[in-house]
């Protein structure tokens, strides 16, 4: 490993490893966390010899589950305040309502999500419409079967194709439009869909998914409290094409953040 990539890894995991040593410090007995639940499981299994619960493993977790869900939900947030600028009808129809539900003061926090069912189907059809992770974690037969009329060998490799579902014409009413009334029924209350997978499914569904949940809501509402989000002057044109690669990316763009 290079001497600059390893002196980083370094000093990344130096600094979980604190976190960890403080929750040693203040364990209250009552898991609140991962690190709370790996510890106890650290402890649980401490006297079998096959056991991979230990405290490099852990923090290797945690740097895994942060670091690989950093980019993909700042990602899927740059997609949604793009979309706010591409569509300022949904954009203002998401402040009138945290302004009539939440008072000014409130600390926005997930539950809060239940009291705004537009802002919270604006957010999944961001996720849905951006489809940052278009193949899933690969996974790979364990016995020789058939699927839909074709036949797959013990062994082989098969790669989830979630594009394939989160824009199924079965599914979808527009599912080449971005519009949140993909996730509300005709009353206005929010409804999940069972195509609904970014976050892929099964056994290897995205471990950080809850995780990015909690933050594209706080994030996104909060912002939209603050701002008013609009193209710059004399900005005409917005690129909605990805930049393929491990995730699907905008083309860099600049916007102004009006405060309200």
């Amino acid at each position: 490993m290079p001497k600059k990539n390893y002196s980083k890894k370094f000093k990344v995991e130096k600094i979980f490893m604190k976190e960890v040593q403080a929750h040693e410090r203040h364990s209250s007995g009552d898991p609140q966390d991962l690190i709370d639940f790996y510890l106890a499981q650290i402890t649980k299994t401490k006297d079998d010899p096959t056991s991979t619960f230990n405290k490099e493993n852990m923090v290797q977790t945690v740097v895994d589950l942060l670091l690989g869900g950093t980019e993909t939900t700042s990602t899927t947030l740059l997609w949604a305040l793009l979309y706010m600028v591409q569509y300022p009808e949904v954009q203002e129809k998401v402040q009138r309502e945290i302004e009539a539900v939440l008072d000014p003061s409130h600390v926005i926090s997930y539950e809060d999500r239940k009291k705004l069912p537009y802002t919270n189907a604006v957010i999944h059809e961001a996720l849905r419409y951006s489809n940052v992770t278009s193949v899933g974690v690969p996974r790979q037969c364990l016995r020789s079967t058939t699927l839909l009329g074709f036949h797959i060998k013990k062994g082989t490799l098969v790669l989830p194709n979630l594009h394939s579902v989160v824009y199924d014409t079965e599914h979808w009413a527009t599912p080449w439009k971005f519009n949140p009334d993909h996730f509300l029924d005709l009353d206005g209350n929010f409804v999940n869909k069972e195509a609904f997978l970014p976050f892929s499914a099964g056994h290897r569904v995205c471990l950080g998914e809850q995780m990015a949940r909690v933050e594209l809501f706080i994030f996104f509402t909060n912002l939209l409290r603050a701002f008013t989000f609009q193209l710059p002057e004399g900005v005409k044109e917005i690129n909605l094409e990805y930049i393929l690669g491990a995730i699907l990316q905008p083309h860099p763009y600049k916007l102004c953040a009006i405060p309200r």
